[in-house]
Order: C-alpha cells, then structure tokens, then sequence
C-alpha cells in the first residue's frame, strides 16, 4: 500500500511540475472570455489613444493590429499598423505601436513570473497583405520577443496539438495559406511555432453577399466548425451575421434561437479544441462614433451589452468591439 501512494505522491507532483511549465489549462479554449479591443491602432493619424485604452481595462485582454507592408520616405520597409491601404503616410511600425508600448507589461510579468495569469495579452495580426517579405519581417519581428511567446513545438504531425508553452504573449494570425506556410510549415521540426493561426472558413455557396449571409445562417455549427484544431489552427473567427442575419446593422430583438444558435457555434469550436472568436459587437450613437464602422453597430449601446451578455454566457473566448470602457465596465458589473 506504500509503494501505491508512493508511486500516486510522484504522479501528483509530476502532474503539477508539468502544469505550472504550461501554464496550466486556463487559458485554453473556453476557460476565459476577453475583451478583444478592435482595430486598437491610430486611423490617419486619429484615436492615437486606442492602444493606451484597451491597456487601461486591465489584462489579460485581446488586441488586433491590422497589417501592412510600407514603404516609407528613407526607402526602409517594415509592418505598419493601418486599416486601408490608402492610409499608410505616417502610419507607426507594428514594432513601435505594439511591442514597445507593451514591454513594460511582459517585462513585469516575466519578474512576477505568476504563470497562471498568463497570456496576459493575446495579440490578433490582421494581415491585409501576405507578400512574402511581409510574413518574414513579422516572423523575424516576433523573434525579437520570444522571450515573451506562447510557443508549441513544430512537429511532424501537424494535425496533433502539442503541448503550449505560456509566455505572457500569444500571438493569432489569419486562415490564408500563406500565412500557415511561412509561420509553420516553413518552420524547421524541433522549433518553436511563434503563431497560429485560425481555422480555414467553411465554403459558403452564392454568387451575391445577401445569398450567401441566408445560407451561412441554414449552416449548422457542424458546418461551420467541420474539422478539429492542429498544432497550428487554433482558433476559429466569425462575423456576427452568423448568429443574426445580416450581423449588427440589421439585428432584431435578441431570442432564444438566437441563444441557442450561439451555444451551439461555441459550444462546437470548443469540443474541437478551437478558441472562438466574434466580430464585432458595438452600439453606438452618431454622436458616440469614435471612427467605428456602420456595419458592426447594433444601433444603442443597451442592444451591444445585450449581445456581450450573452457571448459571455455562452463563453465566447475573444468578444471583439471597439467600446473597450463600456465592455469592461459592463464585465465588472457582472
């Protein structure tokens, strides 16, 4: 009977040694829902406080960085934070906007070494161009930082999940195949994969934007989630309209349908070990409008917080908007 609890002590504390490595599993999919702060990067030189903002409602949160390839006046290019391409004068670096303004925040957690609050930040990299030069500069960028990643290891069995190693950054990139190329297949077995990127969307048939919006909402959420995560697609990353026809700009009362549709779009990308991710849910006034975009608002903030309610409920992982205050203030009152 000794050696039984002897051999049970030792499994134990293997057991523990082996969570506090990884961080442990509070962080996977459906263990946390954050605020993902949209779009939180300057836009022609406006709402240069974005950054700043989303970093105020405390960690651990999400935050996107749409991207592109610039070249500035001196001839040196790099990744640049902007949405349209038609905007990149003046646009900061992805280097100084980002990862310089959060280096104190990894810096201290690196010293407080609290592991189990880790990733304290998740960083979404919209890339609005995949030009090789692009993806390599992000690669190399990201290299920079390692010390700070969330890593696997880049195995010879893609389709199986490795074990993550937490830091207190975790980087998401998109679904093109550009993009799982050079951050993971590119990547020499034994290495360490520095991103992942999401799950490749379902087809949706039609020719026109408003057929294909009514078949998407035919699709069940077997459809839209038709295959298990790998080591590299990690998470799964829908538009609203998927859970009400038309998304934000063309919601109806909120119903149980609608709950239940929502549950089981989560509850389907968690059973195959996929973070979650929905877009975007805000609810503003004209006078509100801080440069958001018509499409993502539900028309009054009461009609927003009705839909953070429930994507909470339904333990949506990334809840994306561009109200971070009011999003964090509607948590905390939860």
């Amino acid at each position: 009977m000794k050696r039984v609890w002897v051999a049970a002590l030792v499994l134990l504390v293997g057991t523990l040694a082996a969570a506090q490595a990884t961080g442990g599993t509070d962080y996977g999919p459906g263990k946390r829902v954050l605020l993902d702060a949209h779009n939180a990067y300057p836009e022609r030189g406006q709402w240069r406080d974005r950054l700043d903002r989303a970093l105020a409602t405390g960690t651990p949160l999400a935050i996107e960085q749409d991207l592109h390839w610039s070249t500035d006046a001196n001839g040196d290019a790099a990744p640049v934070v902007a949405h349209d391409d038609d905007a990149l004068d003046g646009a900061p670096t992805l280097r100084a906007y980002f990862f310089e303004r959060i280096r104190p925040v990894m810096e201290q957690a690196l010293r407080e070494n609290r592991r189990d609050t880790w990733p304290l930040v998740v960083l979404n990299l919209d890339f609005k161009d995949n030009r090789p030069e692009h993806l390599d500069a992000v690669w190399a960028l990201l290299g920079e930082y390692a010390q700070w990643l969330t890593t696997a290891p880049r195995s010879d069995t893609p389709d199986r999940r490795e074990p993550m190693q937490v830091g207190p950054l975790l980087v998401l990139s998109g679904a093109d195949s550009a993009q799982r190329r050079r951050f993971h297949d590119d990547v020499p077995v034994g290495s360490a994969l520095r991103v992942f990127g999401a799950m490749v969307p379902a087809p949706v048939e039609g020719r026109v934007k408003a057929t294909r919006a009514r078949r998407a909402m035919q699709m069940s959420a077997e459809q839209h989630v038709p295959r298990s995560a790998d080591n590299f697609a990690r998470w799964v990353n829908f538009p609203w309209s998927v859970v009400e026809l038309g998304g934000p700009q063309y919601a109806q009362q909120w119903t149980n349908g609608d709950s239940v549709r929502l549950d089981s779009l989560v509850r389907r990308a968690h059973e195959h070990g996929y973070w979650i991710r929905f877009y975007t849910l805000d609810g503003f006034t004209a006078s509100d409008d801080r440069g958001w975009t018509a499409s993502y608002n539900f028309g009054s903030l009461p009609a927003a917080q009705q839909r953070w309610r429930a994507a909470t409920a339904a333990g949506v992982d990334f809840i994306a908007t561009d109200q971070y205050e009011a999003f964090a203030a509607a948590r905390g009152q939860r």
